[in-house]
């Protein structure tokens, strides 16, 4: 990811994060990020996030893995070494279930967590620390200046107006 510049508040309390990040949404700013020291309940519907697509890479990936099960223990037990115990069906799904339901975990599990390390840009080598304090008790918004309605005043003005307790530029990020 190339770095980014813009604009950065910085709060106290969570509700006034939850207050900016809902005013700047509102305001049209489109390309805007809210850093917190923990999640915020309630932060994706005031920043206007979407649902995320990584439970649709999970869902895809359990179907693939058990349709894999499905096929894999068809295969070794009717296919490649066909033993008959008692009588009993070559391919028998009861039997199979175990196995079935173990790969579709494991199918889905390590998607979930590809998809996450690819949606988060993992691995940052070296972060830029913006504020130390915003891992432990400060509450921080930053507006890029990638965003069309970006404006270096107008957005200090407005951070300032929402209570922020400090507003500073961001070279990088």
């Amino acid at each position: 990811m190339a770095s980014q510049k813009g604009i950065m508040g910085i709060w106290l309390a969570e509700e006034d994060i939850l207050h900016a990040a809902e005013t700047v949404k509102n305001k049209g700013y489109l390309k805007f990020d809210a850093i917190t020291p923990y999640p915020v309940h309630g932060m994706e519907d005031a920043s206007g996030l979407s649902r995320s697509w990584i439970p649709w890479v999970t869902f895809f990936a359990g179907v693939t893995g058990c349709l894999f099960g499905l096929w894999f223990t068809w295969w070794t037990s009717a296919v490649s070494w066909p033993v008959n115990i008692g009588g009993k069906p070559m391919w028998s799904l009861p039997a199979f279930i175990p196995v079935i339901f173990e790969l579709t975990i494991l199918f889905a599990a390590l998607a979930s967590v590809g998809a996450m390390i690819i949606a988060c840009g993992l691995p940052k080598v070296n972060p830029p620390v913006v504020d130390p304090d915003l891992t432990s008790h400060k509450f921080g918004l930053i507006i890029y200046d990638q965003d069309q309605k970006y404006n270096s005043s107008e957005i200090q003005n407005l951070f300032k107006e929402l209570g922020a307790d400090a507003v500073h530029d961001v070279v990088e990020y």
